[in-house]
């Protein structure tokens, strides 16, 4: 005989109840109702296979669809008591639809288990997000292109071991960013092919004893495949982890991208402005502007990484099939979504409206690191001298202007020559920005012409997605 005060639906074999600080350790409803909207939409395609297959009456499959709509009604509008008698978001949609329309919500179950409406809801939600990430990440290509665009002629020193290498274009410098930013929205795609996988009607563990419709059910909710193995669909997380790895490299090209703004917006720099709603003051200081914003995603990362490595360390030690260690995917995972999700969103406004480039100040910096002595080697070998001795050659052609306070250019050709009688008047444009960034025009280069073709490419590359 039912128990009328059962709350559990497997209160029958039982004998007391769960202790308080077991419910609400167990409990992940406060965290995982984020899901409700796909766990409806989950339900109702589950609802209409069991009503095709013959197994749900049309009634029930009508009062299900009503109840649905009233559930749903409730959750937007705010008027849904969650409850942590129930657990999940799962069984609190459940219980509600029952509530609402009677037998027919008891039947919704049939032929599923919590364990494949967890791992599809995840999916589903999943699928969402990465949907939304991509559209962030080629709002914020587009951001970097545009802001490339602007400055496809604007030269700066590039650098190794963050001392003045050689001369490239801040254009130049901005697509490196966007070619790391496509291939992270390669890996989100890639991703998503796996996360797009359909495990609802491996049930518990071992699929169900009805005859359901798995094909069906995949096309109305719009996965690619059923997931081929129940014990596989219930119990793996792998795509959350290749989801949040594709998502701490994201996150990790925009460290890098936060630590060269932070650095080229201090004053002994001075390469940027940032505008101000980017940034924040000092309570003392009344001098200051930060940049929060930069900083904090830098800060970020390292907890998407942390996110990362908790879902890996979750899943290493489990046996098939479902362990309720999995209960744990949930919040590392939605973290790592919203803190990727609200990155993009503000770098995406950031890079294509909040960055002034102050032009004079990488100029002179250009100036003050000899960063054009490799054209002087290059300019040497282009006359016959083998690169081991041209590059020995410029080297003591550096120590002297160091020692005389000047940049390369700043020398006459007659101290030159004292080198090697290579040297003619013809050296003093490939010793200029200019002619440095000229001489670099192949593909992958950072002469202006070679920017703006790959601007071109970049625009061609985001309008083909």
């Amino acid at each position: 005989m039912n128990n009328p005060s059962q709350q559990y639906t497997w209160d029958g074999v039982f004998s007391e109840p769960v202790s308080y600080i077991v419910k609400r350790y167990t409990a992940s409803v406060h965290f995982d109702k984020r899901m409700w909207r796909q766990d409806i939409r989950a339900s109702i395609a589950h609802a209409r296979m069991l009503a095709r297959q013959g197994i749900l009456s049309e009634n029930d499959l009508a009062d299900i669809e009503r109840g649905m709509a009233l559930v749903e009604a409730e959750i937007e509008s705010g008027r849904f008591e969650w409850s942590l008698d129930f657990e999940d978001v799962h069984l609190n949609i459940e219980k509600r639809l029952t509530a609402l329309v009677g037998e027919a919500g008891k039947r919704l179950h049939t032929g599923r288990s919590r364990n494949d409406q967890v791992a599809t809801d995840i999916r589903l939600y999943l699928r969402d997000g990465i949907d939304c990430l991509l559209d962030l990440l080629k709002l914020f290509q587009e951001a970097l292109v545009t802001l490339a665009e602007r400055e496809a002629a604007t030269p700066m020193p590039g650098f190794t071991h963050l001392q003045v290498a050689q001369p490239v274009t801040f254009g130049h410098h901005m697509l490196a960013y966007f070619e790391m930013f496509w291939r992270d929205s390669e890996r989100l795609r890639d991703c998503r092919r796996r996360v797009n996988r359909l495990p609802l009607g491996a049930a518990a563990l071992a699929g169900t004893t009805y005859p359901i419709d798995r094909e069906s059910v995949a096309v109305e909710l719009g996965f690619e495949a059923v997931c081929e193995n129940s014990l596989d669909a219930v119990s793996d997380r792998d795509f959350a982890i290749e989801f949040s790895a594709a998502a701490a490299l994201c996150m990790t090209h925009i460290s890098r991208l936060s630590e060269e703004l932070v650095l080229w917006m201090n004053p002994q720099v001075g390469f940027i402005r940032i505008a101000d709603r980017f940034c924040t003051g000092s309570s003392i200081m009344p001098q200051k502007k930060n940049p929060d914003v930069p900083e904090l995603a830098r800060g970020k990362t390292g907890r998407v990484n942390g996110n990362l490595m908790a879902l890996l360390t979750l899943m290493k030690g489990q046996p098939l099939a479902y362990n309720k260690d999995n209960q744990e995917d949930k919040e590392p995972l939605f973290d790592t979504l919203d803190t990727l999700t609200d990155t993009l969103a503000i770098f995406a406004d950031m890079m294509g409206t909040g960055i002034t480039v102050v032009a004079y100040r990488m100029k002179e910096a250009l100036h003050a690191g000899f960063a054009t002595a490799t054209d002087l080697a290059d300019y040497l070998v282009k006359r016959g001298m083998p690169f081991r001795d041209a590059h020995a050659v410029v080297g003591s052609v550096v120590k002297f202007a160091d020692k005389q306070g000047v940049d390369l250019p700043d020398l006459t050709l007659p101290q030159l020559k004292e080198f090697s009688p290579l040297i003619d008047e013809d050296v003093f444009f490939a010793l200029t920005v200019t002619g440095s960034l000229a001489a670099r025009n192949h593909i992958g280069g950072t002469a202006p012409e070679q920017v703006n073709a790959a601007i071109d490419r970049a625009r061609k590359r985001l309008g083909a997605e």
